[in-house]
């Protein structure tokens, strides 16, 4: 196993802009530091174990997933808009403290609705994983080394928000950035839809246009 390219490999993903880290960051300019890290530590959990998980049961898991694949994006994208609706309503006068950040377990089931994070994974065991390794072993080695590479990643984007509040104390200048977030979520969402989509589905779209 090439572990110095595996940890490059997690430490790129980590660190680029996706679902995650937006949330994250969102989270902390309104909630904080501290009130982000159940979240922050729930997402480097729930990832971590959810690449364990495709380490061992990948073989059965392929055509299971290939099956329910859309479905899976339809839901998890679903979900993405519903956090931009509630970042881009968030910071609002009389609503801040009645918000609350997604905590420990919203941390650790995010990922499961996230279709890169599956993506991500599958990638992973298909590249990483040496042939004929003990899938065990290799299960906790993925996970012990995804989440190690992935908490610091993601808790420069939580950290990030902290800083970025300090500019942010105008209603107006912290309902900008909301909305701003929101929409690059939003985007996003979109963007892993239409890379999960079947080919041949935009062709049955271009044909009825």
């Amino acid at each position: 196993m090439n572990f110095l390219a595996l940890i490059m490999y997690l430490v790129i993903m980590g660190i680029t802009p996706g679902p995650n880290n937006l949330v994250l960051a969102s989270s902390g300019v309104n909630f904080g530091f501290s009130r982000t890290v159940p979240a922050l530590m729930g997402m480097a959990l729930g990832l971590g174990v959810q690449v364990g998980a495709i380490t061992l049961l990948l073989g059965s898991l392929v055509a299971w997933i290939t099956a329910i694949q859309i479905w899976l994006a339809l839901a998890g994208c679903l979900y993405l808009l519903w956090l931009a609706w509630g970042m881009a309503h968030a910071g609002r006068p009389g609503e801040a403290r009645a918000a609350r950040p997604i905590g420990f377990v919203g941390g650790v089931l995010f990922n499961w609705l996230n279709p890169k994070v599956w993506l991500m994974g599958f990638n992973i065991t298909m590249v990483f994983l040496p042939s004929g390794m003990d899938p065990w072993r290799a299960a906790l080695l993925f996970s012990v080394a995804t989440f190690a590479t992935s908490l610091p990643c993601i808790a420069v984007w939580a950290g990030g928000g902290v800083v970025i509040a300090r500019f942010l104390h105008s209603p107006l200048r912290l309902r900008a950035f909301n909305c701003t977030m929101a929409a690059m979520l939003t985007a996003t969402a979109v963007w892993l839809l239409v890379q999960m989509l079947p080919a041949d589905s935009f062709a049955a779209i271009q044909g009825m246009v």
